[in-house]
């Protein structure tokens, strides 16, 4: 994964975010909304997870949104 610097997280526009409105789980690629995935559903609650996994979800259609237990 690409690392995001803080300055260049502050130059992200707002929907590269899942949450924008907190500026919360960057999604401007696919590496970190993977990462964001993993990391709502170790910290997240309930709201956010959903919030999340709908942003990752259309942002990246091909991308599973959450993993599936075997």
């Amino acid at each position: 994964m690409a690392v995001l610097t803080s300055k260049a997280r502050r130059r992200l526009k707002s929907t590269s975010f899942a949450m924008p409105e907190e500026r919360k789980y960057p999604i401007e690629d696919r590496a970190h909304a993977i990462n964001a995935l993993a990391r709502v559903t170790q910290y997240g609650t309930t709201e956010e997870k959903r919030k999340v996994r709908a942003a990752v979800r259309k942002k990246y259609p091909s991308l599973p949104s959450s993993k599936k237990k075997q």
